[in-house]
C-alpha cells in the first residue's frame, strides 16, 4: 500500500482546520472590535467638535445679532468675530481641534479665521458655504486633503429664518485612524502569536486523534497480507477507543472467516485436483478463469494458455451455440475430437452460476473422456451384430439342407442324403462351438470362470501338446521345436494354458500353406517364460495386428468360415493370459508369416511362489 505523505495526511488536515477556525474566530472578533472602536473614537471626536461648534455658534449668533453704536469703544463685528474665533480654536489630542476655522458673512467675506491671511477675503466657490449662506443648510463631510482626513462642518448663522453668515470648520480625524492602525497592528501580532500557539496545539491534538487511526491503518495493511495476530491499542473509551475495540473485534472475525475460507479453499482445491473429470470455470462472458489438471490434459492446453479464451472456442462448439447462456438449456454435449488416427470423444456437462440477484455470473463445465465408453458401446453393438451373423449363417445353411431333405426328395437319395445330413451336423457342431466360446467369454468377463492354478513343470506339457498335434495332423506341415531341456516351473491352470496353446497352433495350421513349417519356441527370460508360435502363412497387415485379439475379428473372413473358425479363439486366449498376469501379442509381415507370443510368470524356487 502506498505510504501517505504528511501533506496528504489527516493530521495536517486537522491542524489546518483548527488553525482556520481560530483565525476565523479572531478575524470575526477583530473586525467587530475594530468597527466598534472606530465608531467610538469617531463619535467621541464628533461629540467634542459638536460641543465646540455649539458654543461657537451661540457666541457668533449673539455677535451677528448685536446692535452696534457709534461709540468708538464698541467693537466692530469683524473684531468681535476675530476675538471669538481665537478663543475657540484651542487644541485637543495632539493638535488644534479645528485645523481650519472661518466665519463668513452674508457677502461671503471672511470675518474671522484661525489663519490671519484668510481674514477679509471673499469665498464664493465653496458649495457648502454657499448653501449655508444662501439657503441656511448645514452640511458635514469627511474628505482627505494632502496630509490627512478631516471632518468638514458648515453651519449657517441665522437671524430668525434668514441666514446672515456661516461657520466653516475642518477638524482633523487622522488621529482616530492612527490609533485604529496601532490597535490593528497589536491585534495582528496577537493573531500571529495565537496562530502559532494554535498550530502547536493542533499538532498535539491531531497526534492524539491520528495516532490510533495510524495504528489501525498499519494493522489493516498487515491484515491485508493475511496476518491477523496483532491487535491495535485502545487509548480510551471515546469514539476512537470504541472504533479500536470494534477494529480488534473485526480482526478476530476476519481471522475466523479467513480460516474458514482457507479451509474450504483447500477442500475445493483437493476435490478439483483429485477429480478424474475436468472442471472449467468461466466468467459472465464465457471466458475461462479456472481449470483443474484433468481439464488441462483433456483439452491439451494449460491454464495460462486457455485463460481468457472463450469456452465455446476451446471446446469447438461454435456451431452448436451462439450465446454462452444457451449452454444452460443444452445441459450436456458430446464433443468429437477424433482424428484419422485416433477416436477421442468428450462429454461436457454445463451448469450456470448466479449472483445474489439471480443474474448470470459464470459457467461451470465438467468434461470427461467417454472414448472408452463409446468404444464399449460400439463393441457391444458390433458383438451383437457378429453373434447374429455367425448364428444366422449356419442356421440358414441347415434350413436350406433340411428343406431339401424334406421337400425336394433328397432324403430318398442314398448319395445326397448322407452328405446333407453331414453338412447339418457340421453346422450344428459349429454353432455349439460358438455358443460354448461365448459362454466361456461371458464367464470370464463376469469372473465366473474357475481357474485352478498349480505349480507345474511346463516343459513336458508343451511337448505333449506338440506331440498330439503332430499325430493328428493331416496337412503336409512340419513342426520345429525350440524348448529348453530343463525344468521350468510356472503357477498356472494347465487346462487353460493348454487351451491357449491349442488355439494358437490351430490358427497356425489353418493359415500355413502345404509344405510349410510351424516353429514352436519357449525362451526362459529373467522373470517370465515367453512362448512364440510362428507360421509361414500370408501374414497380417501392421494396422490389423492389434485387432486380431478382438472378438469375432477375422483377417480373412471367407477362409475362416470355410475352416470352421468362430473368431473367438484369440479373444479367449487373451482373457486367459491376462488372468495369469501375462501378456500376449503378435508380430507379422505380409507374405512372411505371423508370430504369436505370450508370456507366463516364473516361480521363485526359494520361496515357492511366483514372482
Amino acid at each position: 500500500m502506498k505510504r501517505v505523505s504528511f501533506f496528504q495526511s489527516i493530521r495536517l488536515k486537522i491542524i489546518v482546520i483548527l488553525t482556520l477556525f481560530l483565525l476565523l474566530a479572531i478575524q470575526v472578533i477583530g473586525t467587530y472590535f475594530a468597527q466598534k472602536l472606530e465608531d467610538s473614537l469617531y463619535n467621541n471626536h464628533y461629540q467634542n467638535v459638536e460641543e465646540r461648534l455649539n458654543v461657537l455658534e451661540s457666541n457668533l449668533e449673539e455677535a451677528f445679532l448685536k446692535e452696534r453704536s457709534d461709540d468708538e469703544e464698541s467693537l466692530t463685528l469683524q473684531e468681535e468675530v476675530r476675538n471669538i474665533t481665537s478663543r475657540y480654536s484651542g487644541s485637543t489630542y495632539s493638535g488644534e481641534i479645528f485645523s481650519d476655522l472661518k466665519v463668513i458673512d452674508s457677502q461671503f467675506r471672511v470675518l474671522g479665521a484661525n489663519r490671519l491671511d484668510m481674514i477679509g477675503k471673499k469665498i464664493s466657490g465653496n458649495t457648502s458655504i454657499r448653501l449655508a449662506v444662501v439657503h441656511g443648510q448645514q452640511k458635514e463631510d469627511i474628505k482627505r486633503n494632502a496630509k490627512d482626513r478631516v471632518l468638514v462642518r458648515t453651519i449657517p448663522i441665522m437671524d430668525g429664518d434668514v441666514p446672515v453668515g456661516a461657520i466653516y470648520t475642518e477638524s482633523s480625524i487622522e488621529e482616530v485612524y492612527t490609533q485604529l492602525e496601532e490597535i490593528n497592528r497589536i491585534f495582528l501580532n496577537g493573531t500571529i502569536l495565537a496562530t502559532f500557539v494554535s498550530i502547536i496545539l493542533g499538532v498535539l491534538v491531531a497526534r492524539t486523534i491520528t495516532k490510533p487511526i495510524t495504528e489501525m491503518r498499519k494493522q489493516a495493511m498487515v491484515m491485508a497480507r493475511g496476518d491477523f495476530t496483532k491487535k491495535v491499542n485502545v487509548y480510551g473509551q471515546d469514539e476512537i477507543g470504541q472504533l479500536a475495540i470494534t477494529f480488534n473485534d473485526m480482526n478476530d472475525r476476519l481471522k475466523l472467516a479467513n480460516q474458514t475460507t482457507e479451509e474450504e479453499r483447500r477442500k475445493l482445491s483437493s476435490v478439483l485436483s483429485n477429480m478424474s473429470d475436468g472442471v472449467i470455470a468461466t466468467d459472465e462472458h464465457g471466458r475461462i478463469t479456472l481449470m483443474n489438471d484433468p481439464a488441462t490434459h483433456l483439452i491439451g492446453m494449460t491454464l495460462h494458455e486457455a485463460k481468457g479464451q472463450p469456452i465455446v472456442e476451446i471446446l469447438q462448439i461454435e456451431d452448436k451455440v451462439i450465446n454462452v447462456q444457451e449452454l444452460e438449456e443444452t445441459g450436456s454435449l458430446t464433443i468429437d475430437f477424433s482424428d484419422e488416427d485416433q477416436l477421442f470423444l468428450m462429454k461436457a456437462n454445463f451448469s450456470i452460476v448466479q449472483d445474489e440477484e439471480g443474474n448470470f455470473s459464470g459457467l461451470i463445465t465438467v468434461i470427461s473422456d467417454v472414448t472408452e465408453q463409446e468404444k464399449v458401446d460400439r463393441e457391444r453393438k458390433e458383438f451383437v451384430s457378429n453373434v447374429s451373423h455367425e448364428l444366422r449363417t449356419p442356421l440358414t445353411t441347415m434350413r436350406s439342407y433340411l428343406e431339401a431333405l424334406t421337400d425336394g426328395g433328397a432324403l430318398e437319395d442314398k448319395e445326397l442324403a448322407p452328405q446333407f445330413i453331414q453338412v447339418t451336423q457340421n453346422e450344428t457342431e459349429r454353432m455349439i462351438r460358438l455358443v460354448n466360446d461365448l459362454l466361456q467369454l461371458s464367464k470370464m468377463d463376469h469372473k465366473e470362470s474357475a481357474i485352478f492354478k498349480e505349480k507345474i513343470d511346463i516343459v513336458p506339457v508343451l511337448h505333449h501338446i506338440l506331440d498330439r498335434f503332430e499325430m493328428n495332423k493331416t496337412e503336409l506341415i512340419d513342426f520345429e521345436r525350440k524348448i529348453p531341456n530343463e525344468r521350468i516351473f510356472v503357477w498356472v491352470d494347465q487346462d487353460k494354458i493348454t487351451q491357449v496353446t491349442d488355439n494358437i497352433l490351430s490358427n497356425a495350421i489353418k493359415y500355413s500353406p502345404e509344405g510349410g513349417k510351424i516353429s514352436f519356441q519357449a525362451v526362459k527370460e529373467q522373470n517370465r517364460l515367453r512362448i512364440s508360435i510362428s507360421d509361414q502363412g500370408l501374414g497380417i497387415a501392421r494396422e490389423k495386428l492389434d485387432k486380431i485379439f478382438e472378438r469375432f475379428y477375422r483377417v480373412d473372413k471367407a477362409r475362416s468360415r470355410e475352416l470352421g473358425g468362430t473368431g473367438l479363439g484369440l479373444a479367449i486366449s487373451k482373457e486367459i493370459i491376462d488372468v495369469h498376469h501375462g501378456k500376449i501379442w503378435a508380430t507379422s509381415k505380409e507374405g512372411q508369416g505371423t508370430t504369436i507370443n505370450f508370456t507366463l510368470p516364473l516361480m521363485n524356487r526359494k520361496r515357492g511362489s511366483r514372482r
